[in-house]
């Protein structure tokens, strides 16, 4: 993940056309005549050996014969003269290649080999970086930079696009030009064996002109870098999504076009959520929705307040919105009487507010602004049919003029065509969102509402609800590796179950009988009623083949039961070895549920668990949600929630709900597991016994991965988040020997993170944010507490007071997108200056950087702030200080 020297090809002073020509069908005229007609003010080469102009300009023979190295070079020429060109650019100093031509992976395994080439030529030269190849090129309107072989140049904007589509670019191209969408950056990036859609969003993350990105994806590769970009820039920019390949009969044609392996789209709609990204799923609304997210604060809630002059448009928008998910709000008693007093006596007297059709601007800006105004109201559509009497130009201005009052979002759906197109016109000036129907207005406020809630999943404080072990998970290891090597590839129920209770998740013991009487002596000792299953290795789903019973309750029973699970399981699966069967405690609650939870390798995301309704129908009922680990609290609350079966877990109709926050911290020691364990594929625990009491696992299967068992990973390369990382837990003492935790902060800490900046004095305060605030805001909380670990590190110290735990400071390493350089920061609480607590954290954050991969820490701060002044001079940093300036920027080159 870097964004370096991508300034070299999105901003470049000079840019080499290869493959230049006068040949009006080819690729490399419309490249040339694009990037000289845009009015492009660098300097261009065209390099063609045949040739002593191009179009009318000198051209070079080769890279060589260029008077300076080029910033960008775009190649344009045959698959098979890429190696070597990539080798005269490096060579020549070049950092930024945009290949358009194709003929690469996409055409088979010697497309395949051409591609491995112009990467080991690239690898000679660090810092080289490729867009490419096989796309359509790039496009920069705000320096109308047109390198590509697009048919026109959109205008300059705040959108930036990126599509692995070079032909969707095209239309999208066309389309936004006829509509006068404009944009910051618009790249097609075709294989991507350099450059990623997640160093694009990176890279467009740091320019202050993109408001916006929009995304077409088919597949995704690097699922980690790619999901830390984007839930980066989604925390302040939205992002918008369009996934193609959703069947999987459309999911084999996009692997086919792009020569990229495409995931499950369930999967890519959790991804999606976890990161932040509004999904859509039509191409119409592609700009609409960036648009609208850009320019309008996310609503509180789906609750929609209908202005309109016609009753069959307001109940068209009312059957679109609860079509869709949305609530049409129910006004207050108070708005009820508000709008008694000035509509005519005719109107609805309800929501939608028919302001009917003789109705002027003034009756309908009074109408929004009361309804507006209702707590009850989240969002307001205001819709306009064009009647004989109807001012719809002047309506638009009135709309325009009362929305500036309010800050909920405020949608217009102007109804017509040219009676009605100067209004449109009005609304979109003054940044309202304007439709041409009803239900594209509804589709695209509930992308606000989605958009909203993803946002605030990404910023909602989850309970700490403590998840201790028993043991070193690390030692246990050890244990499990051998069952694990040794074992088949499908682990048996007694060694599936002993991982769960290992992380404190409560199974049933099933004990093995080999024989009948075997059976008996083991129901006889754990008590009646018991389960019996078939217990074979070859058999994996026990009720195909007939091979469970329930309720057994006496000794001749268990007999009968044993004879008659070996006769079927013999007769259905007569290629299975039969070991015998298992005989376990029979578990039974009157108002219990059955779920199922489990966790499947992703091809493209990773692990990712899975919760639903489970029992012998949970295929049928398909009442699942997935969702990334890590999970603490808030996301596993939410993907319950996501269930239709949610009301009923919860309680229903006089019967109780069962135990959520058990079955929350479940879900929670059932995310370490996965996570430890790369080796783990598939883990099935089906059922999953939920009760008002309490959570018991009846039964589990775990697929082993011998590929990894054999080769080994990376830690959590399995994983497209980075969990929380336990290895910079550690426990230190002051100088007076208090004894202090040091550790990676996390969400949960948001309550004591609050108080820690309450202790903290005004100078405290300045010195550490060089701003002051009156009060600490969730807002604030969540930009400091819920933080990525693959870019930022930020280590509090922890002591525990009067049976309370405390924070006592923060050091906090925020690395760059090249991961190289990292900003350090540090707080400590008044109370505790001068005992040695700013020098601890620096030590230890200096010590976790370079565990971290991190070549430079810089820091800034105040020449009055004499202590961290002291600080970092005793750890020998390099200091840059200006007699112009109140701040001393330090520096320290870490070995």
């Amino acid at each position: 993940m870097s964004i370096e020297n991508l300034h070299k090809i999105f901003n470049p002073h000079r840019v080499a056309v290869i493959g230049a020509s006068d040949t009006p069908t080819s690729v490399g005229y419309t490249v040339l005549r694009n990037l000289v007609g845009s009015g492009f003010r660098g300097v261009v080469y065209p390099v063609n050996p045949k040739r002593e102009a191009v179009q009318g300009i000198h051209a070079y023979k080769d890279v060589a014969s260029l008077p300076n190295p080029p910033d960008l070079a775009v190649i344009c020429t045959p698959a098979k003269t890429v190696p070597g060109l990539i080798r005269e650019l490096g060579m020549a100093g070049t950092k930024g290649i945009v290949i358009i031509s194709a003929g690469f992976r996409e055409v088979g395994e010697e497309g395949r080999k051409l591609e491995n080439q112009v990467l080991e030529e690239q690898a000679k030269f660090p810092g080289m970086r490729i867009i490419g190849p096989n796309c359509l090129g790039i496009i920069v309107p705000g320096i109308s930079l047109n390198a590509s072989f697009a048919a026109a140049t959109p205008p300059k904007g705040h959108i930036g696009f990126i599509s692995q589509s070079g032909a969707l670019c095209t239309s999208v191209l066309d389309w936004a030009i006829d509509q006068g969408i404009g944009f910051s950056y618009f790249v097609s990036v075709g294989n991507m064996i350099d450059v990623t859609i997640a160093d694009l969003i990176d890279y467009f993350g740091s320019q202050t002109e993109t408001q916006s990105i929009i995304l077409y994806i088919e597949s995704i590769t690097e699922a980690r870098e790619f999901m830390s970009a984007a839930r980066a820039f989604a925390r302040t920019k939205p992002i918008v999504a369009f996934k193609s390949g959703r069947f999987a009969e459309s999911a084999a044609a996009a692997a086919s076009h792009t020569g990229a392996m495409a995931g499950v789209d369930a999967v890519y709609e959790a991804a999606f959520q976890r990161a932040g990204i509004e999904r859509i799923f039509q191409i119409e609304d592609m700009f609409d929705c960036a648009e609208l997210l850009a320019r309008q604060q996310p609503p509180k809630g789906d609750r929609v307040a209908i202005v309109t002059n016609a009753g069959g448009p307001g109940v068209m928008t009312t059957d679109a919105l609860i079509a869709l998910g949305g609530h049409l709000a129910e006004l207050s008693e108070e708005t009820m009487q508000k709008l008694n007093e000035f509509l005519p006596p005719f109107w609805s007297h309800n929501n939608p507010v028919d302001v009917l059709g003789d109705a002027p601007p003034e009756r309908y800006a009074k109408a929004i602004d009361v309804v507006a105004a209702d707590p009850n109201v989240d969002a307001v559509f205001v819709i306009l049919t064009p009647q004989a009497m109807t001012d719809s130009t002047g309506t638009a201005r009135a709309v325009a003029e009362i929305a500036k009052k309010h800050k909920k979002p405020i949608l217009g759906a102007w109804m017509g065509g040219r009676t009605v197109a100067e209004g449109m016109q009005v609304l979109s000036e003054n940044n309202i969102p304007c439709y041409t129907t009803p239900e594209k207005a509804v589709r695209a406020f509930m992308h606000l509402v989605s958009y909203a809630r993803n946002l605030s999943l990404l910023h909602e404080t989850p309970r700490d609800i403590p998840v201790s072990f028993s043991f070193d998970r690390q030692r246990l290891r050890g244990v499990f590796e051998s069952l694990l090597t040794e074992g088949a590839e499908i682990l048996t129920e007694s060694v599936s179950k002993a991982f769960l209770e290992a992380y404190g998740i409560p199974v049933t013991k099933p004990y093995l009988a080999r024989t009948a009487d075997q059976a008996v002596e083991i129901a006889k000792r754990i008590g009646f009623p018991v389960v019996m299953k078939i217990h074979s290795p070859q058999i994996t789903h026990k009720t195909d083949v007939g091979g469970v019973l329930l309720n057994i309750a006496n000794e001749q029973a268990v007999r009968e039961g044993f004879e008659k699970l070996v006769r079927r399981a013999q007769e259905k699966r007569p290629d299975a070895q039969i070991l015998g069967c298992t005989v376990q405690q029979m578990v039974s609650y009157p108002n219990s549920f059955e779920l199922i939870i489990g966790t499947k390798r992703d091809p493209v995301f990773g692990s990712v668990i899975m919760v639903g309704m489970g029992g012998v129908a949970a295929e049928v009922f398909r009442d699942y949600a997935l969702a990334l680990p890590p999970l603490n609290e808030t996301l596993a609350r939410r993907a319950l929630e996501s269930l239709k079966s949610w009301p009923l877990l919860r309680g229903y109709r006089g019967r109780p709900g069962v135990n959520i926050d058990k079955l929350i911290e479940v879900l929670m020691r059932f995310s370490y597991l996965v996570a430890d364990y790369p080796e783990i594929k598939e883990l099935d625990v089906n059922p999953l016994l939920v009760t008002p009491e309490d959570v018991i696992a009846l039964d589990a299967r775990v697929v082993v991965d011998r590929d990894i068992l054999a080769h080994g990973v990376r830690p959590y390369a399995h994983l497209a988040i980075r969990p929380y990382p336990e290895e910079f837990v550690t426990e230190r003492k002051l100088k007076d020997g208090t004894r202090v935790i040091l550790r990676p902060i996390k969400p949960e800490d948001e309550p004591m993170w609050h108080e820690l900046l309450a202790s903290c004095s005004t100078q405290s305060i300045w010195f550490r944010f060089s701003y002051l605030f009156k009060q600490t805001t969730h807002e604030m909380a969540a930009r400091y507490c819920f933080i990525d670990y693959d870019r930022e590190m930020a280590i509090v110290a922890e002591v525990e007071e009067d049976g309370q735990r405390k924070l006592i400071g923060v050091g906090r390493l925020v690395a760059d997108a090249n991961h190289e350089v990292a900003e350090y920061a540090v707080l400590v609480a008044d109370r505790w200056h001068g005992r040695g607590l700013g020098g601890l954290l620096t030590d230890y954050c200096l010590e976790v950087a370079k565990r971290w991969g991190i070549k430079k820490v810089v820091a800034e701060t105040s020449k009055d702030n004499a202590r961290m002044l002291a600080t970092f001079r005793n750890r020998g940093f390099e200091f840059n200080e200006k007699a112009d300036q109140d701040v001393v920027l330090v520096t320290k080159t870490l070995a």
